[in-house]
Parts: C-alpha cells; sequence; structure tokens
C-alpha cells in the first residue's frame, strides 16, 4: 500500500485514514486520484479489522474538483475511451452505496465540484470552519452529471438546483445547514473531532453497521410497505447474529462489548 502517488494511506485502531495528497494542485480528483481511491477505499473495506473510514485532505483544500488541465486531452479522445473512463471515474462516487464500512470526510479546506461530491458521497461528514464547499462547475462550461443524484440525496430537489446553476460556494456553516455535513468545527480540531466519530462508529458490532448500510441503500428508492417487507427478513439476520447476543450480554453484564462481526 506504499505505491500510491496521489494520496496517503494508513491505519490506526480500526481506522483507516485516506488523504488526498496533491497540495501544490489543491488535490484535483485526476484519473490517477480517482483509481488510487477506489483502490484504497476498497482495500480497507475488505479488511476485517477496519471498521470505519476516514476522509480528508492534504494543504489547503479537500478537493478543489476536476483535473481541469486534463479536460484539453478529452478532445482527441475517441467515445468509446471516454466512455471507459467516466465508468472508471463513477466508480469512485458509486462506493458510498456499495461498501459495508463507513466512510466519514473530515472536510479541511475548499471542497468544489467532484469534492463536494465526495462529501456528498461520504456517510458522515465534519467541516472545518473554514472549509467552503459548492458546485462550481458551471464557471468552466461543465455540468456535475456524475455528483448530482449525491448532491440531491443530501440537500434536495430545490437547493440542488440553486447550487448547480449559480455556482455558488458555501461556508462551512451553510452546508450544514443545507445538510451536505453534519457538524462545524474550529480548524484546529477538525482532525481530533474527525477521528473521535471515526473510532465511535468503529466501536459498533461491525455486522450492525452493515445492515444499518445496507438497509438504508436497498429502501431508498423503495416505497413504505415493501421497504417494511425488505427490513422485516433483513432482521432476522440480525437477531440470529452473535454480535446481537453479545451486546446483549456485555449490557447486562456491565462491560464493554467483543465483537466478531458475526
Amino acid at each position: 500500500m506504499s505505491n500510491y502517488q496521489t494520496i496517503t494511506y494508513e491505519e490506526t485502531e480500526q481506522v483507516a485514514l485516506i488523504r488526498l495528497n496533491m497540495p501544490e494542485m489543491r488535490n484535483p480528483l485526476s484519473m490517477e486520484m480517482c483509481k488510487e481511491l477506489v483502490q484504497a477505499i476498497r482495500f480497507a473495506d475488505d479488511k476485517e479489522d477496519i471498521r470505519s473510514i476516514l476522509l480528508t485532505g492534504t494543504g489547503k483544500a479537500f478537493s478543489a474538483g476536476a483535473d481541469i488541465r486534463g479536460f484539453q486531452g478529452n478532445l482527441t479522445k475517441s467515445a468509446p475511451q471516454l466512455y471507459e473512463e467516466g465508468i472508471e471515474s463513477t466508480g469512485l462516487f458509486k462506493l458510498g452505496s456499495t461498501v459495508k464500512t463507513p466512510i466519514i470526510a473530515a472536510v479541511n479546506g475548499a471542497a468544489f465540484g467532484g469534492g463536494a461530491g465526495l462529501v456528498a458521497m461520504s456517510h458522515l461528514a465534519v467541516a472545518s470552519d473554514k472549509a467552503k464547499i459548492g458546485l462550481t462547475e458551471l464557471k468552466l462550461g461543465i455540468v456535475p452529471f456524475v455528483i448530482m443524484p449525491l448532491v440531491r440525496r443530501a440537500v434536495g430537489n430545490r437547493k440542488l438546483l440553486e447550487m448547480m446553476l449559480t455556482a455558488n460556494t458555501y461556508t462551512a456553516l451553510e452546508a450544514k445547514d443545507l445538510q451536505l455535513v453534519h457538524k462545524v468545527v474550529p480548524h484546529d480540531q477538525l482532525e481530533e473531532e474527525a477521528w473521535k466519530l471515526a473510532k465511535q462508529v468503529a466501536s459498533y458490532s461491525p455486522l450492525a453497521v452493515r445492515l444499518s448500510l445496507e438497509a438504508f441503500y436497498l429502501t431508498e428508492q423503495v416505497d413504505l410497505p415493501k421497504s417494511m417487507d425488505l427490513l422485516s427478513m433483513m432482521r432476522i439476520v440480525s437477531f440470529q447474529s452473535e454480535d446481537l447476543k453479545e451486546g446483549a450480554m456485555a449490557f447486562i453484564e456491565k462491560r464493554s462489548p467483543v465483537w466478531t462481526g458475526r
């Protein structure tokens, strides 16, 4: 895991910390960075001893969005090549709905375009009071195609239209009001607060956390009666799990549970 060129990866106390690491360019989501983020997130998600994934940026930006310098090269690419590259880049933003390990964004600075998409994709988001977030694509003649569904889920249709069509940037507190982030903290406390949240999530039963994510995404586009039926079936898995029995016994015995993920 030491061969990354655009990100860094480390593991501490059941938490995988992934940093976007091209600070001189404000951490642009180049094709290479997208590939490496997918690899690192999937690697962490596959490890039984990793219970949460913390995503942040190095330097003053979280991610300023797409690598604009690479856009000119698209003019000479064939449609099949552009299609394949598009599928590859969308793979990053699909991860939020497919991983079993919660992703927590620590938004340390500017999160524009695809950077805002990463925030919206994450299951939880803590922002520095110095962070700025926005869908700024229209200023460059681009449309936020890929991240549109993620931002819509977070802020709703009307706010998505406002963000997209004005291309305005929002303060961290405004982003919290929009529900793009869950918490805003002083800049020098960001990593501490993000670590607390990551370790809190990591302390719970990995099976229960996984089922929570699956239940959320399985029922997102399903009507209420069908959602209830799906969740009733999933509940059987939870009720028959070793983790639920361990959690109940630990509560009765007034001790910390020892989770097995089964």
